[in-house]
């Protein structure tokens, strides 16, 4: 039972990108990823996370594949993780056992005034964190965060996209990182609603 929901849930948060524009794919002229690279595919989470019905599903899906995992807080980096790390911390304090989830972010830069934080929110040096993402194509900011964090004090192990690209061996370089990756759906998860 608990299997058919998640490939129940899986479907419908694919089928979320669809229907809000996130995902689009053009074989011919393709899209100038972050890295440089084109690709097929482009990839907006930041659209779909705008749109409750589909953050509700990545928090649902999210919460089925982290819900046993031992951390305190969840965060990454500046700001695509900020809606996904409050979706996630929001609907496990809503579930029973309630899970006080706290969450965190990593700047870009360390501010250049004030405390001159790197990390901003209620992540403390020896918690255990969950770094999250939206997208992963190199894995460069998963990377970026898990460092940062670690090097305030954070024990990192696990780290959750809400899409794999499978290019430019992003997953590999994650785990090479001693991370262990989740990631909600992939490519070919988007390219099946989208053909169907």
């Amino acid at each position: 039972m608990i299997y058919w929901c998640a490939t129940m849930l899986k479907e419908d948060l694919a089928k979320a990108f669809l229907t809000t524009r996130s995902f689009k794919w053009d074989q011919t002229a393709g899209f100038k990823l972050a890295s440089g690279v084109m690709s097929p595919f482009y990839v907006d989470c930041r659209v779909l996370m705008a749109h409750p019905a589909p953050r509700n599903l990545v928090a649902q899906l999210a919460f089925q594949a982290i819900k046993d995992l031992p951390f305190d807080c969840i965060g990454g980096l500046e700001i695509g993780a900020i809606a996904i790390a409050t979706t996630i911390s929001d609907y496990g304090y809503r579930e029973r056992p309630r899970r006080e989830w706290r969450t965190f972010v990593v700047r870009k830069q360390p501010k250049d005034h004030g405390l001159g934080k790197l990390i901003e929110g209620a992540a403390k040096p020896g918690d255990r964190a969950l770094i999250v993402d939206d997208v992963l194509t190199t894995g460069g900011s998963i990377i970026k965060a898990a460092k940062a964090a670690r090097e305030a004090g954070l024990r990192v192990d696990h780290a959750l996209v809400i899409v794999d690209r499978n290019e430019q061996d992003g997953r590999a370089s994650v785990e090479e990182q001693a991370l262990t990756l989740t990631s909600l759906l992939t490519i070919k998860d988007l390219l099946a609603v989208s053909k169907s």
